[in-house]
């Protein structure tokens, strides 16, 4: 395919993300690094609405490359550890299921490490179906920082 022809992608307006006290603003957008294998992201703030103070952090990955669908998952998240066992996370990833929809990303996929309970009842609770747990390859990032495996969970949108 020539350079010509190929597809831009275009990040869309995500509108007002607010689930009772949550919401989610935008924070940036990072454009594609195909050499890095690297796709467009949505980087959200968590936020107890109506302040300005960050309790997380939530992106949406826009790919299908098979780093994201089988290790690094479509979504990835972190709540500051004040901020914890309040749900923030899985109201998070149900705030961004449509734009992902609208990006055409069906199935979704979330991945996090066996041992990380909490992370796995959050992807539960936002609705994902586990599928499986997959060994990492020695050569990808995620080895290289440390974990050996990935638990795979697919929401249909």
């Amino acid at each position: 395919m020539s350079r010509g022809n190929r597809c831009r992608f275009r990040f869309l307006d995500p509108k007002p993300l607010v689930d009772g006290d949550l919401e989610l603003v935008l924070a940036k957008k990072r454009t594609a690094n195909p050499r890095k294998s690297i796709v467009p992201a949505y980087i959200f703030d968590m936020r107890r609405l109506g302040t300005r103070r960050r309790i997380g952090r939530i992106d949406l990955r826009v790919g299908n490359t098979e780093i994201i669908v089988k290790y690094g998952g479509h979504i990835g998240y972190r709540v500051d550890e004040q901020n914890r066992g309040q749900r923030f996370a899985a109201r998070s990833i149900r705030l961004l299921l449509p734009l992902a929809e609208k990006h055409r990303l069906s199935p979704l996929w979330i991945t996090c490490n066996p041992d990380n309970v909490a992370s796995r009842r959050t992807c539960e609770i936002a609705g994902g179906i586990f599928v499986d747990v997959v060994d990492l390859p020695e050569n990808s990032n995620l080895y290289k920082a440390g974990d050996r495996q990935k638990c795979r969970y697919r929401f249909d949108i």
